[in-house]
């Protein structure tokens, strides 16, 4: 459960590097191999991906996936701090449902 609580992250920190990378990017080879953030992003990605497999190979799909959802929170507080991406009362609401749901679920694993 904890390494996909960690996948969540890298994922999200691979979205908002995609993201700056695109602010710069050019469809030229020179600029796609120094465009930093955005192979830096495609390289969590691809972690987040192999890590997640890792830990859906040995944990109960049902109870891990959920978990998952938490990208969208991280990336939404990420955006919100770095992008300054204004938070209204839905993206809220969802959040916290996103979070309560989380919460409710991992009550209900295996014992």
């Amino acid at each position: 459960m904890l390494l996909v609580c960690f996948c969540t992250l890298l994922g999200a920190a691979a979205q908002i590097l995609m993201k700056v990378g695109m602010t710069h990017f050019k469809l030229e080879p020179v600029a796609l191999l120094t465009n930093f953030p955005l192979i830096a992003g495609y390289a969590l990605y691809g972690m987040f991906t192999v890590l997640l497999v890792i830990a859906l190979r040995e944990g109960e799909l049902s109870m891990l996936y959920p978990i998952i959802s938490l990208g969208y929170v991280w990336v939404t507080g990420l955006s919100y701090f770095i992008f300054h991406d204004h938070l209204n009362t839905p993206k809220s609401l969802g959040i916290t449902s996103i979070m309560i749901g989380v919460a409710v679920l991992g009550q209900g694993g295996k014992k």
